[in-house]
């Protein structure tokens, strides 16, 4: 972990920006040194919600002097839990650093620039924009996203970038929809329904674009990047009609995406929304509009993307289909074409972009044991429940057996023994093999080229597994580590970010689409060992960055005919692609998901992860 120290009263700074005509007025990151000073400002609003569940307006004026020294306030969420990264890393909880972020459903968008110093409209760094994700909860706020540790590797290694991480409406308020809203929304101006949350990350990209020239970026060279429901997120953008028509990103990070099991016209979506609304006793919008935000928290946490008709561009869905649906059903009809870079990842540039349809070159991996993020729900199946369930869903005897088989699961499998069978099936069917259709079908739109795939299978600094979220820890490096990897004396917790204490209740955890996971003390955790030393968290960490920040700079991340391993036990770098039969279970896919196809063995992996009392 980078040790982020800071006096009580940080180092102010100043920066004009000409095109908006205000002074931001932040901070000295407590990183900077004589020699490579950098600057954060934080809070700074770039889009206004009109009212509940209509789109945000881009923000375009500011005061002469504009305070960019605390965060801004985060979407409403409920309160009393614990982030699952927090939960899923394994820190001691008297360890975890301490935040408090006011909460506002109006003001909660706003976004938070980390810099080197100096820097003008001529300098045209690199840009990179972080997508948190967390689904309903999490913000771009959070102390484990600061970016100063990426920005300072950055400028260690003489390719400094600009990093913003951002804000934006989650749960109910960022994703409800249904034919109501549309009509409401449509004579607002506004096209659509739902997919609020998406509609604020679009402000954001746009608002970075049209003004990070004044901070010394490069509008032309953005690059997304994010993981989870934030991943999930990013893919959203990229198989959007915006992006078809006018994209206003050169590139993007995927990390470990997690999908809902069905992405909902109007109509389904209308009627998910009609079952929160009649538990609120709420008859009409109107009526919704009118409820205090406290009564919406925690509500409709499987609400979120939703295909309007809209938002998506035609045929997005096929990326998700298994390989030989995907070559054989794809629609041609707005297919954009391959990128034509060169050796380089630059765009010549983004008008050239919107007359070609180019597609962004695509980094994209998983973690080999992201199903931990819902292991609690799953312990709690029983061999002869799990074997009903999967017989119920597939409604076919041949489907059933040959998944039940893949996955050595019978009712007749030890009680002691089904658990772990489940989250393989739940670890598949939720990310991995969704994650490879995406990889292959990507590439395979690209002409073969422009996406680079990856495996994470390095264990977390606190657990003997490579779980979900345990990437973020190494590419960002503000974790607490064991002390195993740092004396005791280079584990205080960094007070340079945290603005207060971060109150949680071990009782209740917030899902990251359905997650479940309640904090149990270590003794009772069979993972509870440390096998990451200082050697090997430094040589992934190192490797993560570096090949992160050069993908940003328009470099090749490595070749994108092979994969790059990050772990186990510190291994990094490119192996052959046939390593991934190793790695994951592409036999088993190919065998007994593939002939399934995406909307049932989704709804199969969604269904295992909650539980039998889903």
């Amino acid at each position: 972990m980078t040790v982020l120290q800071e006096d009580s009263e940080p180092r102010l700074v100043e920066h004009h920006h000409l095109g908006l005509n205000t002074t931001f007025r932040g901070i000295e990151h407590s990183l900077s040194t004589s020699d490579a000073p950098f600057h954060q400002f934080r809070g700074i609003k770039y889009a206004s919600i009109p009212a509940r569940f209509r789109q945000s307006k881009l923000q375009t004026d500011y005061p002469p002097v504009t305070d960019a020294t605390q965060h801004g306030p985060i979407c409403p969420q409920p309160d009393g839990r614990r982030l699952v990264e927090e939960l899923l890393f394994g820190v001691p909880e008297d360890r975890i650093p301490k935040q408090t972020l006011k909460q506002d459903e109006f003001e909660c968008l706003n976004l938070n620039i980390t810099c080197p110093a100096g820097l003008t409209q001529s300098s045209r760094l690199p840009v990179m924009i972080w997508v948190h994700g967390g689904a309903d909860r999490g913000s771009g706020s959070h102390w484990m996203y600061d970016a100063g540790p990426l920005v300072r590797k950055s400028v260690e290694l003489d390719t400094p970038i600009i990093l913003v991480t951002f804000n934006f409406r989650i749960g109910l308020l960022g994703f409800a929809g249904n034919n109501m809203i549309r009509e409401d929304n449509k004579a607002a101006g506004d096209e659509g329904t739902g997919n609020y949350g998406l509609r604020d990350q679009q402000r954001c990209f746009e608002w970075v674009s049209q003004n990070i020239l004044g901070f010394g970026g490069d509008p032309d060279n953005v690059t997304l990047f994010g993981a989870s429901s934030g991943a999930a997120d990013i893919i959203c953008h990229l198989f959007s009609k915006a992006n078809a028509l006018n994209p206003i990103f050169a590139r993007a990070i995927v990390q470990s995406p997690v999908f809902e099991p069905t992405l909902p016209d109007v109509s389904a979506a209308g009627w998910q929304l009609s079952r929160v609304m009649s538990t609120l006793q709420a008859s009409d919008m109107k009526s919704l509009r009118a409820l205090k935000v406290e009564k919406l928290l925690g509500l409709g946490a499987h609400i979120r993307h939703i295909d309007d008709g809209v938002f998506f561009r035609e045929g997005w869905m096929n990326h998700f289909q298994h390989k030989g649906s995907a070559r054989s059903s794809r629609s041609t009809s707005q297919k954009p074409h391959p990128p034509h870079y060169g050796n380089s990842l630059h765009p010549p540039s983004l008008h050239v972009a919107e007359q070609s349809g180019i597609l962004q070159p695509l980094i994209i991996g998983d973690s080999s044991s992201e199903s931990l993020l819902w292991s609690l729900p799953a312990s709690l199946w029983t061999s002869t429940a799990v074997v009903r369930r999967v017989k119920a869903i597939c409604q076919s005897v041949t489907k059933s057996s040959n998944i039940l088989r893949a996955y050595d699961i019978s009712s007749s499998t030890p009680e002691e023994d089904i658990v772990p069978h489940v989250l393989e099936l739940v670890n598949d069917a939720r990310c991995a093999w969704v994650t490879d259709c995406i990889a292959h079908n990507t590439k395979e739109e690209r002409g073969g080229h422009g996406v680079w795939r990856y495996v994470f299978d390095q264990e977390g600094p606190h657990r003997s597994i490579p779980h979900h979220a345990a990437d973020l820890m190494y590419l960002f490096d503000t974790c607490p580590l064991p002390d195993s990897i740092t004396s005791p004396a280079d584990q205080a917790c960094p007070d340079m970010f945290f603005d207060g204490p971060f109150d949680v209740d071990d009782d209740e955890s917030g899902p990251d689409s359905d997650f479940c996971f309640k904090d149990r003390d270590q003794d009772d955790m069979e993972w509870e060992t440390v096998p990451v030393d200082e050697y090997s968290y430094t040589k992934v960490r190192d490797a993560m960055q570096s090949a992160w920040i050069a993908f940003a700079c328009g470099n090749e991340p490595w070749r994108d005919d092979k994969v790059f391993v990050f772990g186990p036990e510190g291994e990094t770098g490119e192996r052959p692609t046939t390593l991934l039969n190793g790695r994951r279970r592409q036999n088993i896919w190919k065998s007994a998901l593939e002939p399934l196809g995406y909307q049932l063995i989704s709804k199969l992996g969604a269904e295992l992860s909650r539980g039998p009392c889903s």
